[in-house]
């Protein structure tokens, strides 16, 4: 069930659920000037199929959604395989806000209509779990045993729980990312796992395990032992590559930085070398780093630290990776915006898709919005969610609205 608000004053309910039963085709209509009715004939019922199905793609995600809801002849061809989704107009990435710190209740942000919508996200028990989408589909993982893992999507809520993945039980790290080819809608799943080897301080197992959607089966692609590293909470893939970055724990002192990037390539499923010795620092010293798949660009995004004090953040940046082999910064957040946020500390949520980044602080509702192609900073509308207690923590992700993709 999807509710939409205006202006934070009004709602209108959007289901893909709840149908009419019938459609009026004709209806009486009194003629004002000399007192006759005429019979007027309804649109919809001398349209055929291919033509409203041609006027309904051209339509937002939104909208289309509440058109399931005029009549069962506009579900079924919603709903139907041959909808021209082709054609229709390029939809921005929607933000999705859990706005609960036990439950996973939320609100969506859409930013063409800039209006956000009550959405029951399927599968996901709490707003910890590991989340990562592609292309539509959103894949959750359970943040205690990080073996429950799912795939959905949000919007029409099909989903599937995949098998459990091999490796390491409980482990102490563990990230989550998906990649959908946009033309087979074949997806992969890919965990990244991390666990301190007993009684060494110094040496942690990591582990990559691939999921493929086809074969529906999980493959150990890479094990490995890390000196002085340890896996982090976050990888993207990007254009075949997966991306994971790694944390010093400071022991060798070796590090300038707390974070490097490890890169390993999906196509060929083995490394010649260790992962940590192709690796890329990151460019400054971050926190809260967060990799991002925009338009296979592979983005990050991350809070920088006071030199003094580093758990303190100064600002936060926007890089790119080129060629594989160094960082180039985008945009830094401008001071009047970081001062939007009130006070920040080391952690805030960032999270993009597509051609949007959006950041906000986890004390706060405040969402930030940044155009990478525009090279803009905007904030969103208001979040219908009020902070109810000092410690009401706030966080999200982005999927992109679809409605043809299914796992």
């Amino acid at each position: 069930m999807i509710a939409l608000m205006d202006d934070e004053l009004s709602w209108e309910s959007l289901s893909t659920d709840h149908f009419a039963s019938d459609m009026i085709n004709f209806r009486t209509v009194p003629e004002r000037n000399d007192g006759e009715e005429q019979f007027m004939v309804s649109l919809d019922s001398i349209l055929p199929d291919d033509l409203l199905e041609k006027i309904l793609s051209f339509l937002p995600v939104a909208s289309i959604v509440r058109a399931t809801s005029v009549c069962r002849r506009w579900r079924d061809i919603v709903r139907s395989r041959r909808f021209l989704w082709a054609n229709k107009s390029p939809q921005k990435p929607w933000y999705f806000m859990f706005t609960c710190n036990d439950a996973a209740a939320g609100y969506a942000y859409d930013p063409i209509f800039r209006k956000w919508y009550n959405v029951g996200l399927p599968c996901i028990e709490k707003s910890n779990w590991f989340i990562a989408s592609s292309c539509g589909l959103v894949c959750f993982m359970d943040y205690d045993s990080r073996s429950r893992i799912f795939v959905c999507n949000p919007i029409t809520r099909d989903s599937v729980k995949l098998l459990e993945p091999p490796g390491a039980k409980f482990p102490d790290y563990s990230t989550l990312t998906i990649s959908v080819d946009r033309s087979s809608y074949d997806y992969t799943v890919a965990v990244a796992k991390s666990k301190q080897i007993p009684g060494d301080f110094l040496q942690w197992d990591f582990s990559i395990h691939m999921y493929d959607s086809k074969s529906r089966n999980w493959i150990t692609s890479i094990e490995e032992v890390f000196m002085g590293w340890r896996g982090g909470d976050d990888s993207v893939i990007c254009n075949g590559i997966l991306y994971c970055l790694v944390h010093s724990t400071g022991i060798l002192g070796s590090s300038n930085f707390r974070h490097s990037l490890i890169i390993y390539d999906l196509a060929a499923r083995s490394s010649r070398t260790s992962l940590m010795h192709d690796s890329i620092p990151a460019p400054c010293s971050l926190t809260c780093g967060r990799l991002m798949n925009l338009k296979e660009r592979l983005v990050m995004v991350g809070g920088i630290a006071k030199n003094e004090r580093p758990d303190i953040i100064r600002g936060i940046g926007i890089w790119e990776l080129y060629d594989n082999k160094e960082w180039r910064e985008v945009a830094r957040m401008p001071h009047k915006f970081f001062q939007g946020f009130g006070e920040f500390d080391d952690v805030f949520a960032s999270s993009g898709t597509d051609g949007l980044i959006y950041i906000q602080s986890y004390g706060a509702t405040a969402l930030l919005v940044f155009d990478m192609s525009q090279k803009q900073w905007r904030w969103s509308v208001k979040c219908p969610v009020t902070k109810r207690f000092p410690l009401q923590l706030f966080t999200g992700f982005t999927f992109e609205p679809r409605l043809e993709v299914g796992p």
